[in-house]
């Protein structure tokens, strides 16, 4: 196995665009740079069902610049992962095309295997803790429960919801700032999905799905229970990724600028979380996009995303919660440099390389 791993890491998610050039060595991320832009892939997917044209304009453009650090970095290897928006789109063969174009290699990935990759890139942290990982992302939100040991990922339970801030913003927040029954709205449909996931994740998987590396994409994005003994509680941690929990954590501190050694591995207590929903709820997006610590970008689906993380931890009985700045982009950085080392993956999925 080489003694290192130089990889570039591209997903494009529903909110966000982002970029990580590292070197990995014997599966462990050592040194990164992250590129990030917000270009909204999910603008109007949920109604339309359709990628906007400036929404692919965006991306591409986001996409352009990253293949110009990409070829001054220099990687071994190269992989791109499209998530909810480009799922739920018809169509969208304009989009990958121009990616292909600017030489990536796109997938567009299942919602099981974007919660496997999530759950292998928070994992690192936490070697052989049982841990709850939620992703929020803009149009769905993946929960994993189960634990990485050994060099083998168990999981007991892996699923996608369709929930995401941009999904919820659309369906539900009409009003700026929303009216008292928009949000009531929102909450009445988020806590029986959430609730619902809890009650399974509780009765489900108890031996854990293991993923010998061998194992093929379409097993790997199998959800649900592979046993009937499992343990009757969830797990003691709730580990959050995403653009929502981050920034709820720059808001809460008035980060300015941004402090990630301060936010990753940050706890965030669900007092906390009701406090940026009730302050959040009042506020016009101008306003919510001056607050500090906020990307001015990101204000328009803040909202959204606050009542997601608060609804998932009532739902699941949690106080707190544990940010993480890695997840997928972190998991598919390490299956990258799997891959191309030795042709197979923890997660059971393989990445396109290009």
């Amino acid at each position: 196995m080489a003694s290192s791993v130089r990889v570039a890491a591209v997903d494009i998610g529903t909110v966000t665009s982002r970029l990580l050039l590292a070197t990995v060595e014997a599966g462990t991320i050592v040194s990164q740079q992250k590129t990030s832009y917000i270009t909204d892939l999910g603008q109007g997917v949920d109604a339309t069902g359709e990628l906007a044209p400036e929404a692919v304009e965006r991306v591409v453009n986001a996409c352009a610049d990253f293949a110009e650090r990409i070829q001054g970095f220099g990687p071994d290897a190269i992989g791109l992962t499209l998530t909810s928006a480009a799922r739920d789109a018809h169509h969208g063969e304009e989009l990958l095309g121009r990616l292909h174009e600017l030489g990536f290699a796109p997938q567009v990935i299942p919602g099981e295997v974007e919660g496997r990759l999530t759950f292998f890139g928070v994992a690192a942290d936490f070697p052989g803790e049982r841990l709850a990982v939620a992703d929020p992302g803009g149009g769905s939100t993946e929960i994993a429960l189960g634990r990485c040991a050994g060099g083998s990922l168990e999981l007991e339970r892996v699923q996608s919801l369709n929930i995401g801030c941009r999904r919820v913003t659309e369906k539900f927040l009409a009003h700026v700032p929303p009216a008292p029954y928009e949000v009531d709205a929102a909450v009445a449909w988020l806590d029986p999905q959430f609730g619902a996931y809890w009650d399974a994740a509780r009765v489900a998987g108890g031996a854990g799905d293991t993923v010998p590396d061998k194992k093929n994409a379409a097993t790997a994005a199998a959800d649900g229970a592979v046993s009937p003994a499992a343990p009757a509680a969830l797990p003691d941690r709730l580990v959050a990724v995403g653009g929502t929990v981050t920034t709820m954590v720059a808001m809460l501190h008035e980060l300015d600028p941004y402090d990630s050694a301060f936010v990753h591995l940050h706890d965030l207590e669900l007092r906390e979380v009701d406090a940026c929903v009730e302050r959040l709820r009042g506020l016009a997006t101008a306003d919510i996009a001056a607050l500090p610590g906020i990307q001015p970008k990101r204000a328009p689906v803040m909202l959204g995303g606050a009542l997601i993380i608060q609804r998932l931890m009532r739902a699941g009985g949690y106080d707190r919660l544990t940010v993480s700045e890695n997840g997928l982009l972190a998991g598919l950085t390490r299956t990258i440099a799997e891959a191309y080392e030795r042709g197979a993956t923890t997660v059971g999925w393989m990445p396109e390389l290009s």
